[in-house]
């Protein structure tokens, strides 16, 4: 089967095609024909930096990324009861770990994925995984987010802030999304109650009192992020979990709540996912879609941060 490996980390060069062999499965298994995958920023990361491809793979060489897929079944471990052979599934795959995603067939613990609802596309549903679990995880595992809250979103037209906006909406907070102004019509289709336009505005002066804010930027936006929220509020941080003793010392001083979150793969998540996605009130938006062969250009395109939504590409 094709994939794509990779070596050392650096630019998209680095990203090869190979001929290898199909993957065998586990008893806990499902043997998936990719037809979408997903890009994410992890995925730019490991590509681009040593540091974090040995983070994640450690000493293990070449290496397929990726964890992002939806496909159809072709086979199941002797374990697996809840998916059979011709099932549409999609699901983030072994996260933190190796997922091994950018290639033509994958083997994914059955615990990983969820069927793929009728009436959204495979390009919808692997930018739904994530990206999405992300967000959700975020907002009800870690934010435990109750109705009436008020939500502050970074980057809110991203991968994960899109899609943060539709959960935050759908638990019934009142929800402010931050982006350019250029992408403020997107943010307030997504449900978004206000949008703050943090190239012409600042943020401390439009918002005091949050409950809740996803930080998915970190530096300033991080230690803006603590003036506005109330005291016993949250900021949820997602790129890493090193805290500035800076921001930490602010936020000790107003009593307001940090928490580092990595997203896991988690059947309860994907599944949640699943049915929000079955009942329209998640509605992923795919940027663009990239063949196989140029997923090298898909790479290219999530590294400019100007992504509105998700970056796919079709086998």
């Amino acid at each position: 089967m094709k994939a794509v490996i990779i070596n050392e980390a650096g630019n998209v060069e680095n990203l090869q095609f190979t001929e290898i062999e199909k993957p065998t499965i586990g008893d806990d298994e499902v043997l998936i024909k990719v037809i979408s995958v997903s890009i994410n920023p992890v995925d730019v990361k490991a590509r681009a930096y040593e540091g974090v491809l040995n983070w994640i793979f450690e000493e293990s060489r070449p290496v397929i990324l990726g964890w992002d897929i939806s496909g159809e079944v072709v086979e199941t471990g002797k374990n697996v009861t809840d998916f059979k052979a011709g099932d549409e599934v999609f699901g983030m795959v072994n996260f933190f770990g190796n997922g091994k995603a950018y290639a033509e067939y994958v083997a994914a613990p059955a615990s990983h994925l969820a069927l793929k609802p009728q009436g959204i596309t495979h390009s919808q549903a692997a930018a739904a995984s994530m990206a999405a679990v992300t967000a959700y995880q975020a907002l009800a595992d870690v934010a435990h987010i109750k109705k009436g809250d008020k939500v502050v979103i970074h980057a809110a037209s991203g991968g994960v802030g899109h899609f943060a906006v539709q959960i935050a909406k759908h638990f019934g907070a009142y929800v402010i999304g931050v982006s350019s102004g250029k992408n403020k019509d997107f943010v307030l289709s997504l449900g978004a109650d206000e949008h703050i336009d943090y190239t012409t505005e600042n943020i401390k002066d439009k918002v005091q009192d949050a409950d809740i804010v996803i930080d998915t930027i970190q530096g300033e936006t991080l230690l803006n992020s603590v003036d506005i929220v109330h005291e016993n509020g949250i900021i949820v941080t997602l790129p890493s979990p090193e805290i500035p003793e800076e921001v930490k010392d602010k936020a000790s001083q107003k009593a307001v709540i940090i928490e580092f979150m990595m997203v896991q793969s988690k059947q309860e998540t994907i599944q949640a996912i699943a049915g929000l996605l079955a009942a329209g009130i998640l509605k992923p938006a795919v940027y663009k879609t990239f063949p196989f062969k140029e997923i090298r250009k898909a790479h290219l395109e999530v590294e400019t941060n100007r992504v509105a939504g998700k970056v796919v590409v079709t086998l």
